[in-house]
């Protein structure tokens, strides 16, 4: 995914923030983890350009490791449950949901390892082959593009219809 984790992350947010509205943390925060939550598995991004020198596809680094963001969904989870103040553990949920998101939508054309740290075997539902050069046009040029279209007008819809509304 190039364009739709940020997309995700605002549908991500205004779908649930409803869900945390008694937690005491304001909507413009919740949709805001969530934002940042959708992009955080990104963040390797700048190990693999400042320190890597892009040896290793940041797929690889823990920030894209499906059992990490499943282990913050836990203990995030865990955290509202249980806590009596309820507005930080909500922002905690709100963005390890948008970043167990990113990894779902990473694997639908991007490899992700699944079991690692235990097994490095990448997963992706499709392929995007490898025609052109620059390797990005590989992906923008892939029919699974649209599907980041599709979120971009999703998200524009949500916001056009909330600032459209009465309140």
């Amino acid at each position: 995914m190039f364009i739709a984790h940020i997309p995700a992350g605002y549908i991500c947010g205004k779908t649930l923030h409803q869900r945390f509205a008694k937690a005491g943390a304001p909507a413009r925060i919740l949709i805001l983890a969530a934002i940042i939550g959708g992009v955080a598995p990104d963040f390797d991004m700048f190990y693999f350009y400042l320190i890597d020198n892009r040896q290793t596809h940041h797929h690889m680094y823990w920030p894209h490791y499906p059992a990490v963001w499943l282990a913050f969904l836990v203990v995030s989870g865990s955290w509202f449950y249980f806590a009596r103040q309820k507005s930080n553990a909500a922002l905690a949920c709100i963005f390890s949901v948008s970043g167990f998101i990113h990894i779902l939508l990473d694997t639908i054309v991007g490899d992700i390892f699944w079991l690692a740290p235990f097994g490095f075997q990448p997963f992706s539902l499709f392929t995007a082959p490898s025609l052109y050069k620059p390797w990005w046009l590989n992906f923008l040029l892939h029919w699974s593009f649209l599907l980041e279209l599709f979120v971009v007008f999703w998200a524009i819809l949500i916001f056009r219809r909330k600032s459209h509304s009465p309140n």
